[in-house]
This record gives C-alpha cells, structure tokens and sequence, in this order.
C-alpha cells in the first residue's frame, strides 16, 4: 500500500545515501565522529536544508510545506534514523515556532516564517533551573517599559539551541502573582540585542547522549522586547504552551520511531551473522523470541503514532488525550525495546568500533532523552490521570469523536488542514479513538468468521476490550482527583495508554487491511500478520495472564527477515533504505520473497522510483535555499 507521507520521507532518503559509506555527508561514521567531539553537526544540517527540511517547520498556509503532521512526523523519522543530534539539533526550530502557528498573528506567522525559510534556528524556552516542568513557577519576568513593551529579565536553562538560536518562544511571568492567566509567551530576538548588555548565554551542558546538541541556556538582563512580541495575547502564554505540547509531543514519536528503527536493524544483523554453539544466534529460540517481540513493539508505536498525528487533524479536541498516550507510550515501548536488544547484543551493544561502528550505544545513550522532552513521563500520565472523569464518563456513554476519529484510521481520507482553535486542554466528551474499540472488534469478528486465519488477532481483541472495560472501571475510583496524584493512579493511566494504543491498532487495521494487501508490505497486513502479535504483546505489557501466544510471532519474525534483506524498512508501508550490498544472506527456505506493487520480486518498492518534483507535488509548495541554521 503506497502511503504519501512515506513517499515524501522516501524522497529524503534517496537523497541522503548510503549512512554506511563513510563518504556520505550524513553517514554513521560522521555523526559518530561529531558525537565524540562534542560537535554540533553543521555540515548536515546543511545537506538537509539544500533539500528544504525548514520547509516541513513552516504551515502551507504561510508558504511551507507543513500540510499534515503525519508526512511531518514521517520525514523526521528519516532524520532520527540516522542520527539523533542532528533530529534534535534541527528540528528544535519546529518546536521553537509552533506557538505561533496555534496563537500568534498573521503578522507575526509570516515574519517567522521568513525567518525559518532562511535558516534562522528558533528555540523553545520553557525550563528553569529551579523549576523544572512546574511552568507556573517560573520566574523569567517580563517588566513593562516605557514603550509599551517589557524589560525581560531571568534565566531559561536546559534549553535547545539556546545559544545558536537567534529566536526564542520565551514563556514569561507578566503578572506579579503568576498563576495560569500571569504568562505570556515573548517571541524574543536575540539579533537587535548587544549581548552582554541585555543577555549572555549559558554555557553548553556537557549530556550523555545527544553530546553534539547545543543543551544551554540563555539569562536576561532587562532585555528590550517590543509589544508585538507577545503571541497569543498577554497572559495567554499557558494555554498556548499547553496547546502546542499537544502537537510538539505527538511529533516526538518521530524520535522513537526512527531511533527503534535503527536499534532493530543493528541488533537483526548481528542475530543473522553471529553463531553460537554451531547455529546462527537468529536460529535459537531465546534469540527469536527477542526479536518478534521487538517488532511487535515497533509497529505498535509506528501504528499509535500514524493515528495520533492524524487525529491533529480530525480530532483536534482531543488531542490532549492522544498526544499525551503517544508521548508516553511511544518513547518507553522504545526504551523496552532498546534494553532487549541489548541483551541479544550482550557486549556488542556497548562496545565502539566493533558491530556496526558501534552506533547502538549512541541510539541508545541518544534515544533516553526522548522520554524527557515536552513533558516526562509522569507529566504525560498525570496529564491523563485529570480526564479520569471525562474519559470513563465517555467510555460508558459511548461518546468522544468517533467520526474524527474513524476519519484518522482511514488512510483513504484526506486529512482537512488544522484547525488550532479546536485544541482543547481536556477532551470533554471522551476519547472517540477508544470509543470505536468495541465496532472495531465486531468488526474483525465478522471478518474472522469468514477468514479461520484471523482467530488469533480476534482472540487476543477481545480480551483487549475486556481489559479496557476493566481499566475504566478502575478510572472511576480516581476520577476526584486533582492533586497528590496516587500511585495507584498513575498506574491506571498507564494502563489506559496501552489500551487507547490497542484501539488505535484495531482501528488502523480494520480500516485498511484490504487496501493495504499490495504492494511489499502486504503480507504484514494480510492474515493480521502483525496485528496478533502487536494485540498479543499490549496484553503482555497489560499483564494479562498468559499473553504470549507463541504462535503469534513466527510470521512477524519471518517478515523482518525478509524485509531486511530486500533492504526495505520494517514498517506498516513500503519504504526503501539506503544500504550496504552485503546484507546478511538468509539461506533459502527461511523466507518467502517479497512481491513489490509493481509485482516484480526483490529490489525496492515503487515508492523509491518517485521523483522530488513528484513527491513535492504531493504536499505542495516549493522550495528555497535562503540560508543556513547552522
């Protein structure tokens, strides 16, 4: 099944070569050079532009060509795939200039525009040193002047790019007291300024991982910042964050996908070559049930996230509740996945120069950070946990955004543009993605009455619904509270994560498993191939007893294999890698040949053979070549 958003990622990827050629600009070894440096990695950031990768930051109605957040998502896979930093390192402008395209005015969205269109790197800063995620306490101040505009004065810490941006979302206290209507975001330029007289940069912080990315800070000192400045209107500034968290953190799962991406396919190649005790260590079963797992886990995250950054769309209102599932769901699966394949790994996995130039101790040391941008963990979960009320009132009354949310399974239907005045903090009348959890299981039982294949996936559905039925039960008990979240809370919102994900999975597969039958990824969709062990493993996650159905992975198993060989990305739709020529052979017999849309067999699917000018004209606008951020 041939899915634009892939196809327009595809034309990066042609674009950028082989990352295991050392020649390559955007190669392992070079991002693995600039990691031991500490170097921010300038000379891709520039390869990536002369494609026009600031373009995906900028929305179409302001002249980018940000026309859906899925291809967005999709392109910034591409990216994390290969390296991290350099995700993180550029993509940061997307977030840096994202309130503004929920709040500021058109004046203010097409001046920022043309900045991101010339390469001007733009920053969030939200964080304090003392404060951490806690934004009403922030003390960063903006002081009226005498011009109608503020002094701003204050340090923002663990900021990226706060050095090498030139434009900073600043969420400032404008009101003594604070409190959530006592902030305004400053869109605050650095370039008008004399530093050292209005502010300084904070020195880099050395981190683990992502060791290239500019992490600083930046402090005020009575810094000049002009009425226009304010973006969304004095005191606004919380809601617009809380706003643009929803869309920054649904983005976020490109980091995950394309790290778990990378990690899987690493671990694969060793499994493949190395021999233990006169067999190949892909052979043993401890091995293999590693791996399917692991790829269960990936096209779990790959089909939460395809739903979420859709529902940015279709269900705008109740974005609080997909966003904050993804943010947590997709960058811990990863994690899991991360530690497992460490293990096949064994020593392998920490060692440099030695499997794969050693790049699986960089995505892992890399890909722990993912977790903490845009809201950790407990801050995803409490998010969660304060819709208690409207979520299990929803479940039991059926209601929630079942349409938009049917509209965002459906990869047939045109995404309408987004319409930011529709996001909303809480989502009032529930989840509509979970709310189709019950027509999505009748639906895979009626086909499963037709299709004996299928009794596998439907089996381990409804006792998915069951669960599900079971956690909103246990939501009630919560649903009062406000503050001093429980534990015990915190747990049932994990809990509802891992069930809204099996619902999105449902949805997705109910939706497009005819259309999705061609092309190479077909016989994934076909027999629900990955839908049983990606059901089979939520299950496993939920701790349900005895989920772990052994005979759910072996096809999934024998699908990586074979998609690994043909140099293809293991995912939910046809996508080409650049690579070596001396992939692992498979011996005959261990895997089926891939049959392409074009229905040749081997070599890559016929998304590979678009043209830029094709896959441009799929999102449209055009692009430019202004500047660098770098």
């Amino acid at each position: 099944m041939d899915h634009p958003p892939y196809r327009v990622a595809q034309e990066l990827e042609s674009l950028l070569g082989d990352p295991d050629d050392p020649a390559t600009p955007f190669s392992h070894a070079r991002c693995l050079e600039l990691d031991e440096n500490e170097e921010f990695p300038s000379d891709i950031c520039r390869v990536l532009e002369g494609w026009g990768l600031q373009e995906f930051y900028i929305p179409a109605e302001y002249g980018g060509r940000l026309t859906d957040y899925e291809t967005v998502m999709q392109v910034m896979r591409v990216v994390a795939r290969r390296d991290m930093t350099v995700a993180v390192g550029h993509g940061k402008t997307y977030l840096g200039g994202v309130c503004v395209w929920i709040s500021g005015t058109p004046e203010q969205a097409r001046a920022l525009a043309a900045d991101i269109r010339a390469g001007v790197p733009v920053s969030l800063a939200l964080t304090e040193r003392a404060h951490g995620s806690d934004l009403l306490a922030g003390d960063v101040r903006g002081e009226p002047d005498e011009a109608g505009g503020w002094r701003i004065s204050g340090e923002k810490w663990l900021i990226n790019n706060a050095t090498r941006g030139s434009l900073l979302s600043v969420l400032t206290r404008t009101s003594e007291d604070g409190g959530p209507r006592g902030f305004t975001v400053l869109l605050v330029d650095k370039r008008p300024m004399t530093q050292g007289e209005h502010y300084r940069c904070v020195d880099k912080i050395h981190t683990h991982g992502i060791r290239g990315a500019d992490i600083s800070g930046i402090a005020f000192d009575g810094a000049p910042v002009p009425a226009d400045a304010a973006v969304g209107g004095v005191g606004g500034g919380v809601e617009t964050v809380l706003k643009a968290l929803q869309l920054t953190r649904t983005m976020c799962a490109s980091l995950s996908l394309g790290s778990a991406d990378h990690a899987l396919n690493i671990a694969l190649d060793f499994a493949e070559r190395r021999e233990l005790f006169g067999r190949r260590l892909v052979d043993l079963p401890q091995a293999r049930h590693v791996l399917a797992s692991a790829a269960a886990d990936v096209l779990a995250g790959e089909a939460l996230a395809t739903v979420a950054a859709r529902s940015v769309h279709t269900v705008p209102d109740e974005l609080s509740v997909a966003a904050a599932v993804t943010k947590y769901l997709v960058p811990t699966g990863t994690e899991g996945v991360i530690a497992e394949l460490t293990r096949l790994l064994g020593a392998r996995a920490f060692l440099k120069d030695v499997h794969a130039l050693g790049m699986f101790q960089k995505v892992d040391r890399d890909h722990r950070i993912v977790g903490l941008f845009d809201g950790n963990t407990l801050v995803n979960l409490n998010s969660l946990v304060n819709q208690f009320r409207s979520l299990s009132r929803g479940w039991v009354r059926g209601t929630g955004d079942t349409a938009g949310a049917a509209r965002a399974f459906d990869l047939a239907e045109p995404l309408p543009p987004l319409a930011p005045e529709r996001l909303s903090l809480v989502a009032r009348r529930g989840s509509g993605i979970m709310a189709t959890l019950p027509a999505s299981v009748a639906a895979l039982r009626a086909e499963a009455g037709r299709r004996p294949e299928l009794k596998g996936a439907l089996g381990a559905a409804e006792r998915l619904l069951a669960v599900t039925g079971r956690v909103h039960e246990a939501m009630d008990a919560h649903r009062a509270v406000v503050s001093d979240v429980p534990p015990a809370a915190f747990d049932v919102a994990r809990q509802y994560s891992l069930c809204l994900a099996g619902a999105a999975c449902l949805g997705l597969w109910t939706h497009n498993h005819r259309a999705a039958q061609t092309g190479s990824t077909g016989p994934l969709w076909r027999d629900g191939v990955w839908l049983w062990p990606v059901l089979d493993r939520l299950l496993a996650r939920l701790g349900e007893p005895d989920a772990g159905d052994p005979d759910a992975y072996p096809p999934l198993l024998e699908r990586l294999r074979a998609v690994r060989e043909a140099g293809e990305l293991f995912s939910l739709f046809p996508f080409a890698l650049h690579g070596p020529a001396d992939r692992p052979a498979v011996p005959p017999g261990d895997t089926a040949p891939l049959t392409h849309a074009s229905g040749a067999t081997g070599g890559p699917p016929a998304a590979a053979a678009h043209a830029h000018t094709d896959t441009r004209a799929a999102v449209g606008g055009t692009r430019t070549s202004e500047g660098t951020s770098c």
